[in-house]
């Protein structure tokens, strides 16, 4: 009978799915998911720290001009920028070394009741252009500033030290911080009655060292023989967080 036989391979299928089921189940209870496993774990964080001796920087030089039409003052400013970057690559800087990171045009208005104005008025045009150079010997950066200055510029708006030589520190900061979180997390172990077993994860989040600003009263070093430069020195802090098995030792004392 073929009902009879297609009804009794249902009831099979039926028992072997339950039985497949029934262990799964078990271990999910004990242990979570499958491969989970329910074993406790330590976590310890810390952090590393590198000190690093910048030897580049990156530097804004702006020209802001001003003239009676928007293409006077902009004419203007041309003259100057270029007379500016010209200086520039004289010094050995490359044209890839230099990039425009700002162009603006905007009226300058004036409104004085007291003269009739109802309204603000324009009274002539103002143009700003900034060039970002990065200077890649820093001895240079001096007497670029300097140069920059006497040929037009009039406007420093930052300067950026950094290190040619961070990913080094960095690594050897991350060393540094997991030696101290690997030490603690044993330290804890120990205390708990136990040891660490296997690394289970291992996490890292680097601070960058904060962008060093021009100051303002900088931008008046024309006059000066030489602008003096003096990076210092900047720390780089990185943090791990590592977790670990923990094994509980059988005899119940504290040695690993």
């Amino acid at each position: 009978d073929h009902s009879l036989g297609g009804w009794k391979m249902r009831v099979v299928a039926l028992l072997a799915a339950l039985c497949i089921a029934a262990p799964l189940a078990a271990q999910r209870q004990e242990g979570g998911m499958p491969g989970m496993g329910s074993r406790s774990a330590i976590t310890a964080s810390a952090e590393g720290e590198a000190r690093v001796t910048p030897d580049q920087a990156i530097i804004s030089i702006g020209v802001e001009t001003h003239g009676a039409t928007a293409a006077r003052a902009s004419a203007d400013n041309a003259k100057r920028q270029r007379a500016v970057i010209d200086t520039i690559k004289k010094l050995g800087i490359s044209d890839a070394q230099i990039s425009t990171v700002g162009y603006n045009v905007y009226p300058e208005q004036r409104y004085d009741p007291a003269k009739g104005d109802t309204a603000p008025r324009i009274v002539g045009y103002a143009v700003s252009n900034t060039v970002r150079v990065e200077v890649r010997k820093l001895e240079q950066l001096g007497s670029l500033i300097d140069a920059s200055l006497s040929k037009g510029a009039n406007s420093i708006s930052s300067l950026d030290f950094k290190a040619s030589k961070q990913d080094d520190a960095r690594r050897t900061a991350l060393v540094e911080a997991v030696q101290r979180a690997r030490g603690d997390a044993e330290a804890l172990a120990r205390g708990a009655g136990g040891h660490l077993g296997e690394l289970l994860e291992l996490t890292s989040q680097t601070s960058s060292p904060p962008p060093r600003p021009l100051p303002v009263a900088f931008s008046m070093a024309a006059q000066a023989k030489s602008t003096p430069i003096s990076p210092g020195e900047q720390s780089l802090t990185v943090g791990v967080v590592g977790r670990w098995a923990f094994i509980a030792d059988k005899n119940g004392s504290n040695d690993p």
